[in-house]
Parts: C-alpha cells; sequence; structure tokens
C-alpha cells in the first residue's frame, strides 16, 4: 500500500474538521446556507492553516446538489463524488507562482465564459496569488470586478501586503490564525490515536512549539519523530530528534541566578555549546523561558504560555520563587545580549557575562551606597580573594598620621607609597587614635582614582564651601613633583561636589605646573573661567598643601596670553612690501613694462 503523509492523509474533508479556524468557517457555512455568495474571496494567512483547504471544502460546498442544514457539503451527489475523485469539471486550481503570466491570465479570462457542465458554479482557486506580476494583475482586473454569474473566484496568499490594493478592494478578505499550541497537541493527538502510535504530551508539545502556528509543518515534523521514534514518540527523542535544547536546562539556569550560584551556571553553559547548541539561541530561549515565568506569576496572564499543562505547572512553581523585579531586569539584560550578539567578535563571552550579571541580580550591592549605579559584575571569585587576603594585607594603615599624633619616633616613609593617606605610617608602628584603622583588601590594592577618592575621604574631605581658606594647616615642607601635583589635582577634580561639576570637568583638562617649587600656576583659558576658579582657590590651595603635605604652596591662576594672529597677505600687498623693502624693484617693474599677474 502506498504510503501518505500525514498532511495529506488526514486533510479536512469538511468545515467541521478544520481544526483553529472556527469563526471563519462558521462564516462560509452560513454563506452556503443563504445563498449570499460573493464573486471574489481572498484568503490569507501564515503557511500551513488551512487556506487552500478551505477554498477546496468552499468550492465543493457551492456546487453540493444537496447540502445539509449546517452548510456542509453531502459527499453523496454528483458534484461531491467527482471532486472527491478528482474529476470535476467546475473547480479549476491555479498555481499562480508557475502561472503568473499575462497570457496565463487570459487563458484563465476565457476559461470564465463557458458555463458549469453540472451544478451552479465555476470556481476558480488561485494559489500563492501574490506571485502574479503587475501587468496579471491589471489583466485581471475588470474580469474580477465583473465575473459572469457562474463564475467564483478564491485567491489564497500569505503575503497579502504583497497584492495591489485595486484588487484587495475587490475581493472579501478572510484572516486566517496561527495555530494555537493547544489546537495543535489536540490534533496531533488525533492523529497519533488514528495511526496506533504511543506518545507523551510534553512530546507532542515541544512538536506543536517547533511548527510555530502551522499544522502542515506539525505533522511533517510529528511523521519524522514518529519515523525515529519508532511508534512511541517520547520527549528525549523528540528533543535529541529535532535538536531542540531541553527545557531543562532554562529551569535549572533560573534557579543557579536565583541563589547566586554563578560557577554552576558556567558549566552549565559550557555543557549547553559542547552539545552543539549556539549561545545566542541559548539567550533567546532562555529569554523566552523567563518571559513564561513572568506570565505564570499572574493567573490572568498564564493563558498566554502557549505549553502543555505539565510545563505550565512547573512554570507556575518557578514563578512562586522568582522575585518579579528579578524578572524584569534578567529580560532587560538578555534583550541587551540579544541586541549585540552578532556584532560581538567574542559571541561565548558576551554570553557568559550575560548570564553572570543575570546570576547577580538578586546579590546585594557591596559596599556603601552611592549616587553612581553600582557595577553588577561584582565579587565573582570571592574565594580566589579570600585566599589572597592573608598574602596581600598589609599592615593597618594610619590615616593623616602626623608626629605630633604619636609617641614614638616616625621613620621616614618609603619612597613607594601609592595611597597618600599612609605615608607617615610605617610598619610595626601603633594606630593613632585619631581614626579608625582600615583594612587593606585584595581589590583595593594599586593606585586607581577609586582608592584615591576612598583614602582622601577617610582622611577628611576639603570640598568648596565645607572647608574655608583659613583651614590650619600643618607645618610640612615636603618636596613634590610634577607627576605628584597632577596625580592630586585630578583626584581633587574627582571628588569635587555635585554643585561644581561644570568647573570640575573644565579643571580636569588643565594642567598645573610648578613654576618655583613650592609655587604653582594654573592656565585657564578665558577670564570668566579665571573668575569661577578665583572663588574656589582657598579651598584648592589647602587641598593641595594637605595631600602633597606642604604648608608652602601658593597658587596662582592666569589666562593664557594668545598670540597675536599674522595676517595673510595678498600678492599685491606683498609685492608693495616688497617695494618698500627694495625701491628698485619698482625701477625693474617701470622697464620691462611688468605687470603683477
Amino acid at each position: 500500500m502506498e504510503y501518505i503523509v500525514s498532511a495529506r492523509k488526514y486533510r479536512p474533508m469538511s468545515f467541521d474538521t478544520v481544526v483553529g479556524q472556527s469563526a471563519l468557517t462558521t462564516t462560509l457555512k452560513n454563506a452556503v446556507k443563504s445563498g449570499k455568495l460573493a464573486h471574489a474571496y481572498l484568503f490569507c494567512g501564515p503557511r500551513g492553516v488551512g487556506k487552500t483547504t478551505c477554498a477546496r471544502i468552499f468550492a465543493k460546498a457551492i456546487n453540493c446538489q444537496n447540502p445539509t442544514a449546517e452548510g456542509e457539503a453531502c459527499n453523496e451527489c454528483e458534484s461531491c463524488q467527482s471532486f472527491n475523485e478528482q474529476r470535476s469539471l467546475n473547480i479549476f486550481e491555479l498555481d499562480a507562482a508557475s502561472n503568473n503570466s499575462v497570457e496565463h491570465i487570459k487563458t484563465l479570462m476565457e476559461q470564465t465564459r463557458i458555463p458549469p457542465q453540472l451544478g451552479k458554479y465555476k470556481v476558480f482557486i488561485i494559489d500563492e496569488v501574490h506571485m502574479l506580476s503587475t501587468a496579471a494583475f491589471n489583466a485581471f482586473l475588470k474580469t474580477l470586478e465583473e465575473p459572469p454569474a457562474h463564475v467564483i473566484f478564491i485567491l489564497a496568499t500569505t503575503e497579502k501586503h504583497k497584492i495591489l490594493p485595486t484588487i484587495l478592494s475587490r475581493c472579501q478578505i478572510y484572516d486566517f490564525e496561527r495555530m494555537t499550541v493547544a489546537n495543535t497537541i489536540d490534533h496531533l493527538k488525533h492523529v497519533a490515536e488514528k495511526e496506533g502510535i504511543g506518545y507523551e504530551e510534553e512530546a507532542l508539545a515541544v512538536i506543536a512549539e517547533k511548527a510555530d502556528g502551522g499544522m502542515r509543518d506539525a505533522l511533517s515534523i510529528f511523521d519524522q519523530a514518529a519515523s525515529f521514534c519508532q511508534g512511541n514518540i517520547t520527549y528525549q527523542k523528540v528533543i535529541e530528534d529535532l535538536n531542540v535544547l531541553d527545557s531543562e536546562y532554562y529551569f535549572r539556569l533560573v534557579d543557579y541566578a536565583l541563589e547566586n550560584k554563578v560557577s554552576e551556571a558556567m558549566v552549565l553553559l559550557n555543557d549547553i555549546i559542547n552539545k552543539g547548541f549556539d549561545g545566542g539561541l541559548l539567550v533567546q530561549g532562555l529569554a523566552k523561558h523567563v518571559r513564561n515565568v513572568l506570565m505564570a506569576k499572574d493567573p490572568q496572564t498564564l493563558p498566554l504560555l502557549e505549553v502543555s499543562a505539565q510545563q505550565c505547572q512547573r512554570y507556575q512553581e518557578q514563578a512562586q520563587r522568582c522575585p518579579t523585579p528579578f524578572l524584569y531586569k534578567s529580560l532587560q539584560v538578555m534583550n541587551q545580549c540579544d541586541l549585540g550578539y552578532r556584532q560581538s567578535s567574542n559571541k561565548r563571552l558576551l554570553v557568559e557575562l550575560t548570564l553572570i550579571e543575570v546570576a547577580q541580580i538578586t546579590q546585594p550591592d557591596e559596599g556603601p551606597a552611592s549616587g553612581r549605579r553600582p557595577r553588577r559584575l561584582k565579587s565573582l571569585f570571592k574565594q580566589l580573594i579570600k585566599q589572597s587576603q592573608p598574602q596581600t594585607a598589609a599592615p593597618q594603615v594610619a590615616v593623616a598620621a602626623t608626629p605630633s599624633q604619636t609617641k614614638e619616633p616616625v621613620q621616614p616613609a618609603s619612597p613607594a607609597v601609592t595611597v597618600p593617606s599612609a605615608k607617615d605610617s610605617t610598619p610595626g608602628e601603633p594606630t593613632p587614635a585619631v581614626a579608625p584603622p582600615q583594612k587593606v583588601k585584595a581589590g583595593s590594592l594599586g593606585l586607581s582614582w577609586n582608592n584615591l577618592r576612598k583614602s582622601a575621604n577617610r582622611k577628611m574631605t576639603i570640598l568648596p564651601g565645607t572647608v574655608g581658606a583659613d583651614q590650619n594647616i600643618e607645618n610640612e615642607e615636603s618636596a613634590f613633583t610634577q607627576d605628584d601635583l597632577e596625580l592630586q589635582w585630578m583626584s581633587m577634580c574627582n571628588r569635587m561636589p555635585q554643585k561644581l561639576v561644570g568647573i570640575a570637568t573644565r579643571m580636569k583638562n588643565m594642567t598645573p605646573v610648578i613654576t618655583e617649587l613650592p609655587k604653582v600656576e594654573v592656565v585657564v583659558g578665558n577670564e570668566l573661567i579665571q573668575a569661577e576658579m578665583e572663588k574656589i582657590r582657598g579651598s584648592i590651595q589647602n587641598t593641595l598643601k594637605i595631600y602633597l603635605h606642604n604648608s608652602g604652596i601658593e597658587l596662582s591662576i592666569r589666562v593664557d596670553e594668545h598670540r597675536e594672529e599674522v595676517k595673510i597677505l595678498t600678492r599685491g600687498e606683498q609685492f608693495d612690501e616688497m617695494l618698500k623693502a627694495n625701491p628698485s624693484v619698482g625701477k625693474l617693474r617701470e622697464i620691462f613694462d611688468l605687470e603683477l599677474a
């Protein structure tokens, strides 16, 4: 016996067997019952949702000699039997993809003149009508607008936007819906029972999701899975056959993120990539999973989940454990990853950073709260930091320690000082009582603007408006270099308050210069900037005195003297200058009667 694929074998033969288009089929049945038939119909919608099938059923019902009370064909009259045996002379099908020229349309128009031999109407079904050329459409217009009384056109297309508006205005338009996952699963169950194939509902749900709303695609995938599973369709077999990532990975990734288990997430990502799955598809699938979890939190949005009943239960269970802000932030992070994935040169690193950031959303922020947005890549390798702390921990650092505050003699400071507040402290020296001891963390080692800012805040903040020009400065005369001056200048600019952010930004582009140690000069671009800096000159000077440990620093501010602009002379002006410098040039011009070019 010849094998027939399920998409053809189980093709609907009546309106009642059409899946997922109940509103549309009801309208067509009512039109058949009442006899109020239009001369042209347009069926449009995604692939594999039943456009051509409904066109054939409708054409069959139109010509049925004894239609039922519901508007269905009787399947017993001569017209129905000839249609079922594919020998009907009243129903014509034309594939516009291969018959799209003006000549084909003209041939079709000639056939419309011949009345039907059996039944009331001649029905012309034109599939993929958007493939007709513009000239063919124009040749079709007049006949489509005023066809003979015995002619009905049924046009089918997947791309309605490509059809001319003049064609659309002459048709009754029916928009077919995408198949829902629930409808697809029910139909696949029916087919499996008819074929005697065992199945798991989760496996059919995977097939329905893979079909993306097309029943024909779902039946094709079903046949493929049935061949692979040898009569028993299971979830594991289906995901293996279709190369679909198991949804269990998504549930585990979300659980790891809630528990801030970054290492476990990285291991799981490596396992997924080793199985041949692309990182971009993983991010897209995880984003869809998180969206489903978000929909499962509210009973009102629960119907939006196009999954099986068992999967829906799992989504609800995980939704109870997930805070709503975590889900919102996760979707935002993964959306940014999806947007930048194609342009990224290191795609795996981008996916890893995305998972790290998602896994740290629920982790408390480290350090005191500040006005700036906290960085999300927090202590990832905490164990490594803990191991390195005993080796890198420095002695207790005294803050703003001076000889007058210590009982023991102060040893000379090491020249390789990286933190300004620790300049006057030495190993083994008791901590002064001025400020509590500060522990050196592994993340604070090295010289950076953040470290300088933290160190400065531990001593005292020299900011305009809080410290006057008459602040008491310790009597120190330490020498400093140009590099030290520029370093403390930039650090001071970074510490300035928000209300002075404008002048602080300008000051970052200035370079203070040591004119005669310890005198410092700053050159500004204009008098307005000079006036602004003069208002806070005392505080700037005191700040430099403290952080450079020199009480003799004097700060001067002057405006840059612009050089006189050199005028570019024309050739005539150049010649006049030559005449003034050498009168003989003029005599030479008169002798030879020369003219200036």
